[in-house]
């Protein structure tokens, strides 16, 4: 890690987590890899005007321990395969209970045990069915795995993007030592870091600290992170 400067460390300032986005997403923070924690989903919207009726959250390999909590919404309901793994978690609203309208934002809150696959994003699946006045149903599916540029790449130019997270090490507050041993080309990940540091280049999400960065000598903007790179992280 080159040395930076005093200047660099006075101005960098912790910021908001970085989240999935699309219109089914986390908002439970940063997740991390190796732990249980709980994860949150956000339904922001219907389908075409037609309230929200039923939630199908379907649980990735890799994820145990699943303990889902029931919500005003309606209570959870699991699916297992022949292991007795949960591998899916539905919510359904009482048919009394259906809106004539989409208005209302719906979470959805699981506690899971999440893999230790540190710096790759998680994504679950989730199958959304709406329900109109006249009792027809629509359904939307948002399986969609790919956050290249946070655009679907052609192939999958058809499907909605899956809600996700993107899977962090263990941290400490102060400097964090990494080796990164996945492509991770999107560093807004970073978001709640003050500063990253490989070599000699470095990454701030704080505009002020970006800006200072640019203008430290012998440094460059730190753009992506390649696959066996040694990185600094201070929270």
């Amino acid at each position: 890690m080159k040395a930076p400067s005093s200047t660099l460390f006075a101005v960098a300032t912790v910021l908001l987590c970085h989240t999935a986005q699309a219109h089914i997403s986390v908002t439970s923070g940063p997740a991390f890899a190796a732990k249980s924690q709980e994860l949150t989903f956000k339904v922001g919207h219907g389908c075409n005007g037609a309230d929200t009726y039923r939630v199908e959250i379907r649980i990735p390999d890799g994820v145990g321990g699943v303990r889902p909590l029931d919500s005003t919404f309606g209570k959870a309901v699991v699916s297992k395969d022949g292991t007795g793994k949960i591998t899916s978690v539905t919510w359904t609203k009482a048919a009394a209970d259906v809106l004539p309208s989409d208005t209302q934002l719906y979470k959805f809150t699981l506690n899971a045990a999440l893999p230790d696959t540190p710096f790759t994003p998680l994504f679950f699946p989730t199958i959304q069915t709406c329900r109109a006045a006249d009792g027809t149903e629509s359904t939307t599916e948002w399986v969609g795995t790919s956050t290249e540029h946070n655009h679907l790449r052609p192939e999958d130019s058809s499907a909605y993007p899956a809600p996700y997270v993107f899977l962090l090490p263990a941290r400490t507050p102060g400097w964090n030592k990494y080796t990164v041993e996945q492509h991770v080309h999107d560093l807004s990940v970073f978001a709640d870091a003050q500063i990253v540091w490989a070599g000699s280049a470095a990454y701030s999400a704080n505009p002020s600290t970006l800006q200072l960065i640019e203008k430290e000598p012998n440094t460059q903007v730190l753009s992506a992170i390649h696959p066996g790179t040694e990185i600094w992280v201070k929270y």
